[in-house]
């Protein structure tokens, strides 16, 4: 149906003549839907039919009056059109199901259905003003990243579709867009990442039918291998010829499921990027703070952004989806979750920067714009403040001078100790932080120790009442107790009025000599509080804390509160998802209890001065103790399950399940023991403590110990990240028995002129496999054939190696040296191969099933056959 209706309107153009007779017996769609159809690519972000010939049409005098009328009647429609285009495309990506690099889903399917649609964009844009080009690229490559600890990563084959639009005359400067369709296993992946990939479709098709032609062009890179550790942009930013035209990027990701769709990095510097998406996006949400808290490394998270930054050299945008990471990556991450409004409204978006920068002289040369970082932040989702870095800084040292100006102009008035005073009362403010924080931390321990970790992941608001109900108690409780030590209470609540602007002041100070763009937030804090303050420094002084006061005080302080709650709901937002795929290694409680009671604090900070200027508040700790109690009480009860299976509001806990056959041999290249088993994995800190009353046979007397003297403790990781779970377990079964098993071997083993031990060898298996290096006390590796050449990111004496290929992947052939430094009766070096098969046939045995079908509704288990084999040398 849509490549029937691009075909009809494909005949607006220049010298066609079509009657609405005509349309009508080339395709079985209604009249009226097809008016709308072609109104939306003809108009939709681009002329429009309204325009007739004037337009650049040769349309039938009738064929212009039925579809002008139909203008006003489906105006309504055209508002979603972009989406329900993209909904179509994203629902037939998705009906493959999970698409992992290698698999037919993937590799063949996935990328038919892609060209299907880019040539039927190319056919119907032939005409305009616009070329279109298409190249599969199968890159092989090899790299080192610093995530998770840092491991290599080798790529063989792997498949991009990269989508060339610019004007007919040809151009040397590019934009990309970016987006991935492959898959973790287990995972339809709709908003990781097909919703993007359905809308680059759209754009591709709207830019590609504008009349008027581009300054510049853009690719568009539908690429097949993110999830695996980003290899797939690595192969198209260091290996496509295209890829040296290009000047800037933007790439669209996801770490949830739908919601708004949010700048989360841009850069490096180049500040007319951040520009460029506040002049042109529609519905702006971008938040500065987001892109140095991601850069920081505290979310175990990364995005293509980093391949084309530090591979490519070049800027770029991060957009990402935050909404519902709950789901992230399960097999809930499904079309029909992702709203219609979410898909138009990114489409809108990105429609619209694209357009701007590719229209845009500077793009051609961004070097000289190039110098220099941003702030930017949006209100409520309505307006993006942005100003460059240095002006950031000056506007932060000024707003700190008015504030010491301020302080100091009441140090110098007489007859007050006014500075001993703001020292002490400074002294009981910090205090009431730490002894709030040790105190909310303390039941955050109990919690723990009770079992009842979690008991918030599918009840938030149960966390705001408890810990947040503690450590509001608390900190009333401490400043009640102080203000009792004191007389003259109006004073006082001067006081501390002004040590929460000092103290916002010395972290706004802080933040900016540190360089963190993020100190815009402190400066809002300081400069509205402060001019509001001065404001109603008369009434304060006749009044004291009258209603008028209350009222224009709140209202003063009301955008940089509203602007500081939203960025604590997107903190909140991101991060309770996260602590559900974690480790086991990470409290929950800790983590959840301390975000709670920082928001606590900066949320109380102006308002503590109230605290001095009411008689009592013995009913508000009244209250708040009740709250906490009849909370502490229920969820000792166990009331709060921590997960839900609900498939309206799922809620899972993850889970790994691999089926493996590990082999072990010794230096005489013997089998010394083998074992088969069930590798199981609870990615968060509760492990398998709600899942053994369904499995009993799971439980705590099968947990695994790690054995040093084996790479990975003698597990097959898909990932290096055994730092992060160290809690695992390993049910005895069947050996597994894969119709393509991994074949490796020892090909040369040679000593080089230079002191060392070469030794070469070849592996063939399954299109993932991670390859484990151990060398022994006294041994070192050298240099090897992957990467740059170099050894990197050395995991505790380990080395980890991350392998895929797509189809029709050739042997896999590496080597490494290594340097003896003392004979090991134990060998040189500890190497281990294992297989994951995440597809096909091969994925599932038997008692996969049995444990699968027993485990409860609310777990999502991750599941797949593996094998494991180590070798001494």
């Amino acid at each position: 149906m849509v490549t029937h209706t691009r075909n009809l309107c494909s005949a607006l153009k220049p010298s066609k003549v079509h009657t609405p007779e005509q349309w009508a017996a080339n395709a079985a769609v209604p009249r009226e839907q097809l008016g709308v159809r072609c109104l939306a690519q003809g108009s939709h972000l681009s002329r429009g039919i309204e325009g007739g010939e004037s337009a650049g049409y040769s349309l039938h005098s009738n064929t212009q009056v039925q579809l002008s009328s139909l203008v006003s009647t489906t105006q309504h429609s055209l508002i979603s059109l972009f989406a329900q285009q993209s909904r179509r495309h994203l629902e037939k990506i998705t009906s493959v199901g999970p698409r992992p690099v290698g698999s037919k889903e993937n590799e063949v399917l996935t990328v038919g259905y892609l060209l299907e649609q880019i040539e039927n964009i190319r056919l119907e844009a032939a005409a305009g003003p616009h070329q279109l080009t298409v190249d599969v690229q199968h890159p092989t490559g090899s790299f080192s990243i610093d995530f998770l600890g840092g491991f290599t990563s080798f790529y063989d084959r792997v498949t991009n579709v990269a989508v060339r639009l610019e004007p007919k005359g040809g151009t040397q400067h590019l934009m990309l867009a970016n987006c991935h369709f492959d898959t973790v296993a287990n995972s339809p992946g709709a908003s990781d990442d097909a919703v993007s990939c359905a809308v680059m479709l759209e754009v591709l098709h709207s830019l590609a039918n504008q009349s008027t032609p581009f300054h510049y062009g853009v690719i568009f890179l539908f690429n097949g291998a993110e999830e695996n550790i980003l290899q797939a942009s690595h192969g198209f930013i260091t290996q496509h010829p295209w890829a040296k035209q290009v000047r800037a990027f933007i790439n669209l990701e996801a770490a949830g499921v739908g919601g708004k769709e949010v700048v989360f990095q841009t850069g490096p510097e180049n500040p007319w990027l951040v520009q460029a998406y506040v002049h042109a996006a529609k519905h702006p949400f971008a938040s500065v703070v987001g892109q140095e808290v991601f850069q920081s490394g505290i979310i175990p998270s990364d995005t293509d952004f980093r391949i084309y930054r530090d591979f490519g050299n070049i800027p770029g945008i991060d957009l990402a989806f935050i909404e519902n990471g709950f789901i992230y990556h399960t097999k809930y991450d499904t079309a029909d979750r992702i709203l219609t409004d979410s898909i138009q409204r990114a489409g809108d978006n990105i429609l619209a920067v694209l357009k701007y920068l590719i229209m845009s002289e500077k793009l051609a040369d961004s070097s000289e714009y190039r110098h220099g970082n941003m702030v930017f932040f949006d209100l409520l989702g309505v307006v993006v403040v942005a100003y460059p870095a240095r002006v950031g800084t000056i506007l932060n040292y000024m707003v700190a001078a008015a504030t010491f100006i301020y302080l100091a102009k009441k140090a110098s008035m007489p007859g007050r100790r006014y500075v001993r005073d703001l020292a002490c009362a400074t002294g009981v403010a910090v205090l009431s932080w730490f002894v709030t924080l040790l105190s909310v931390l303390i039941i955050a321990l109990l919690v723990t120790l009770l079992g009842r970790s979690m008991f918030w992941y599918s009840h938030f608001y149960t966390s705001i009442c408890l810990y947040g109900a503690a450590a509001t108690g608390k900190m009333i409780l401490i400043h009640t107790l102080a203000k009792n030590l004191y007389y003259g209470v109006s004073v006082l609540g001067d006081l501390y009025f002004d040590v929460s602007l000092l103290l916002w002041c010395c972290s706004l100070v802080w933040l900016t000599q540190q360089g963190l763009c993020s100190a815009y937030v402190p400066m809002l804090m300081v400069a509205f509080p402060l001019v509001t303050r001065l404001l109603l420094a008369k009434e304060f002084k006749h009044r004291g804390a009258s209603v008028k006061y209350t009222v224009l005080y709140l209202l003063g302080l009301s955008l940089p509160y509203v602007h500081l709650m939203f960025l604590i709901w997107v903190v909140f937002e991101i991060f309770t998802p996260i602590l559900g795929r974690s480790g086991t290694e990470i409290p929950p409680e800790v983590v959840m209890a301390t975000l709670v009671t920082l928001a606590t604090v900066f949320l109380s900070s102006f308002f503590l001065h109230f605290i001095y200027l009411v008689r009592s508040t013995k009913w508000i700790l009244a209250g708040l103790g009740s709250v906490f109690i009849v909370m502490f009480l229920l969820m000792s009860c166990g009331l709060f399950f921590p997960y839900s299976g609900n498939p309206h509001s799922p809620r899972p806990k993850r889970v790994f399940l691999q089926q493996t056959t590990r082999t072990f041999h010794n230096l005489q290249g013997q089998v010394e023991s083998q074992d088969s088993g069930l590798w199981i994995n609870g990615f968060d800190y509760t492990g398998i403590q709600h899942i053994t009353p369904s499995i009993p046979e799971i439980n705590d007397s099968i947990r695994t110990r790690c054995r040093e003297d084996r790479p990975f403790c003698g597990y097959p990781w898909f990932l290096p990240v055994k730092f992060l779970s160290k809690k695992n377990w390993y049910l005895p079964a069947p050996e597994v028995s894969p119709s393509s098993p991994v074949e490796f071997t020892l090909l040369s083993k040679e000593e080089t002129s230079w002191g060392t031990i070469k030794m070469t060898f070849s592996a063939k298996g399954p299109s993932h496999m991670s390859l484990y290096l151990m060398p022994h006390r006294g041994a070192s590796l050298s240099t090897w054939s992957l990467g740059n050449g170099t050894p990197q990111f050395d995991l505790s004496g380990e080395y980890f190696v991350f392998y895929s290929h797509g189809i029709d992947a050739p042997t896999w052939t590496f080597w490494f040296e290594i340097q003896v430094q003392t004979n090991n009766h134990s060998g040189m070096i500890s190497v281990a191969i294992a297989s994951h098969y995440f597809f096909g046939p091969d994925q599932r045995t038997a008692q996969l099933e049995e444990i699968l079908h027993r485990l409860p509704t609310w777990v999502f288990p991750s599941f797949w056959v593996s094998t494991y084999d180590m070798y001494r040398y």
